[in-house]
């Protein structure tokens, strides 16, 4: 996973009022949930705030980081669990940070990159691909940055399954069930279909 280091200060006032002021102010409110539990076995929440300008760079991209925290001197990496936008600027309201160690296996969304050209978008076919994302589970070092999935041999009609798919160190949480791309029939894919068969009728009689 690619890292990226982002400075960070602690929270100690909450509420509506407090967050108001701090968003002024250009930062954004953060949770880190660390390691240690609360009274109801939970992983306990460290009110942080990070500027908004810092954040863009790990937010605005379609890879997925292990960000440093630099908590007022204290190193903490982490990786994004939870995003909270403005429902109509899409601004960042709050983000939610998951710390990470080398011993404790992470779950979290890998993009998906479909490697190759599929035998069914040279059959005039149309590439359809149903998640971005598959949920992995391992280590944060042994995490990719991205899946790549081979699909030149994809014919029309046929799809890819999370399933049928394996990668070297990550057990895959997302369900196996879960069609990951899949080639559809276009209008010009089918008026070559049936051009070729009335072609093959034809050389048969």
């Amino acid at each position: 996973m690619k890292e990226i280091s982002v400075k960070a200060k602690n929270r100690t006032a909450t509420g509506k009022k407090a967050t108001k002021e701090l968003r002024k102010q250009g930062y954004v409110p953060c949770n880190l949930y660390g390691l240690e539990k609360d009274e109801n076995g939970k992983p306990a929440a460290r009110g942080i705030a990070i500027l908004a300008t810092d954040l863009r760079k790990v937010i605005y991209t379609p890879h997925v980081y292990v960000v440093n925290l630099d908590i007022e001197g204290e190193h903490h990496p982490a990786v994004m669990k939870e995003l909270q936008f403005h429902p109509t600027t899409d601004a960042v309201l709050h983000i939610d940070f998951l710390e990470v160690n080398e011993d404790k296996p992470l779950t979290i969304g890998v993009p998906v990159h479909l490697v190759g050209l599929a035998q069914g978008i040279r059959d005039g076919g149309r590439m359809n691909l149903s998640i971005r994302k598959i949920e992995v589970t391992a280590p944060y070092q042994q995490i990719p940055e991205q899946l790549d999935i081979d699909v030149t041999h994809l014919t029309i009609g046929k799809s890819i399954k999370v399933g049928q798919l394996s990668f070297e160190g990550l057990e895959l949480a997302t369900s196996k069930e879960v069609v990951v791309c899949s080639i559809k029939m276009t209008r010009a894919a089918s008026k070559n279909a049936a051009a070729e068969a009335e072609t093959e009728e034809a050389a048969a009689e």
